[in-house]
C-alpha cells in the first residue's frame, strides 16, 4: 500500500488510526442506537456502512479516498461491533457464546494478516472486505430478532455512569489485549521482514498474532466460570506481553512462529471478561457500557499503531515500538478486576 499509494509507512499506519478514530468515536452512540432500536436493525445500518466505505476507497489509488472510506468504515463498525456483542446479550447468550463472536473479529483479520499481502494490488483488501461483508448481511438476515432495551427509549446516560471504576478496569485489559493485538497485527509482518524474513513467511507468523486469538477468546468466555479466572486473564496480559518484546529480538524464523503464536493466543483471553463484565455492571445500560469498555481499545490503537509506525524510522527498525507495547500490555494485568458475573 505504500508503494501504490507513494507514501511512507507512517502515513498508512495513519490509514487504521483514522478508522479507529470514528470507530472510538462511535462506541457509545452506537451502544445506545442497539439498546433503544435493537440489536439487528443496527448492525444492518453498520454492515451498509462498512461496504459503502470500502467501496469509496477502490475506484483509485488515491490516498485522500482511502482516508475518506476509512473513516465510514470507521461509522459502520462502530455501530456493528457493539450491535453484535448486545445481540448475544439480549437473545441470553453465555460468555463462551461472547467470546465465540469476538473471536470472529480477530479470526477475519488474521486470515486476512495470511492471504491479503499476497494478492496483487491496492485494492485487494477493499474488495475482500466487501466481500465478507455481503457474506455477513445474508447471515444477519437469517438471523431472528432480539428485544431492545425499552427502557432506556428518550433516556440520556447518568453521569455516573462515566465515574465507574469498574468499567475503567475492564477497559484496561480489553484495550491492552485487543488493542495490542491489532497494533501488532499491523506492523508484526514489517518488522519481521525487516529481520530478514521473506513477505510470505512474515504474513504466516504475523497472522497467528490475530488468528489464534479465536480459540482463546472463547475459551475466556467457558474460564469465566473458573473462581481463578482472573489470574488466568492477568497471566495471559503477562505473557502477550512478553511476546511483543521478544519479537524485537532476531529470532530465528522457527521462534517468531512460536513468539507470533503466544501473542495470538494470550491476546484472545480478556474479552469475554471485559465485555461480559462491562454488561454485568451496568444492566441499566449495557450496550453502551460494552461500547465505552470497547471505545478505549479503539483509543489504544488510534494512538499506537502511528506511533508503532514512527518507530521504523528510528535505530531498531520498529523494536522499540514492540518493547514499550509488550511493558504496556504486562501492566495491564495490574488492573484485572476480582469478580466478574458467572456464566
Amino acid at each position: 500500500m505504500s508503494h501504490a499509494y507513494g507514501v511512507g509507512l507512517a502515513t498508512v499506519g495513519l490509514l487504521t488510526t483514522t478508522q479507529f478514530l470514528v470507530h472510538m468515536a462511535m462506541q457509545i452512540p452506537g451502544g445506545r442506537t442497539a439498546d433503544r432500536f435493537g440489536a439487528r436493525p443496527t448492525a444492518f445500518a453498520g454492515l451498509a456502512a462498512i461496504a459503502a466505505g470500502n467501496a469509496i476507497s477502490l475506484p483509485t489509488a488515491s490516498i485522500g479516498l482511502a482516508f475518506a472510506g476509512r473513516a465510514v468504515v470507521g461509522f459502520g463498525t462502530g455501530l456493528a461491533f457493539v450491535s453484535g456483542s448486545d445481540y448475544i446479550r439480549a437473545r441470553g447468550g453465555s460468555p463462551f457464546l461472547q467470546g465465540v463472536y469476538g473471536g470472529g473479529s480477530v479470526l477475519a483479520p488474521g486470515i486476512a494478516l495470511a492471504i491479503v499481502p499476497a494478492l496483487a494490488g491496492f485494492r485487494a483488501p477493499y474488495a475482500t472486505a466487501i466481500a465478507v461483508v455481503a457474506l455477513a448481511a445474508v447471515v444477519l438476515a437469517l438471523a431472528p430478532p432480539a428485544a431492545r432495551t425499552r427502557r432506556h427509549a428518550g433516556e440520556r446516560i447518568d453521569t455516573g455512569f462515566f465515574r465507574d471504576r469498574r468499567l475503567y478496569r475492564l477497559a484496561a485489559i480489553h484495550a491492552m489485549s485487543f488493542g495490542f493485538s491489532v497494533i501488532v497485527g499491523n506492523w508484526v509482518v514489517t518488522l519481521l521482514e525487516h529481520h530478514g524474513h521473506s513477505k510470505a513467511v512474515s504474513s504466516a507468523a504475523g497472522s497467528l498474532t490475530l488468528l489464534l486469538g479465536f480459540f482463546t477468546r472463547a475459551a475466556g468466555g467457558a474460564l469465566l466460570r473458573r473462581a481463578d479466572a482472573s489470574r488466568w486473564v492477568a497471566v495471559s496480559l503477562v505473557a502477550g506481553g512478553a511476546g511483543a518484546v521478544a519479537l524485537a529480538l532476531p529470532l530465528p524464523i522457527a521462534a517468531a512462529f512460536a513468539v507470533c503464536a503466544i501473542i495470538g493466543l494470550a491476546a484472545g483471553v480478556p474479552f469475554a471478561m471485559a465485555f461480559t463484565g462491562a454488561a454485568a455492571v451496568r444492566p441499566d445500560e449495557p450496550g453502551a457500557a460494552v461500547g465505552f469498555v470497547n471505545a478505549w481499545a479503539s483509543l489504544v490503537v488510534v494512538a499506537g499503531t502511528p506511533l508503532v509506525g514512527l518507530t521504523f524510522a528510528l535505530p531498531g527498525d520498529g523494536r522499540i515500538g514492540f518493547v514499550v507495547v509488550g511493558v504496556l500490555a504486562a501492566l495491564a494485568s495490574i488492573a484485572t478486576p476480582r469478580y466478574v458475573a458467572k456464566a
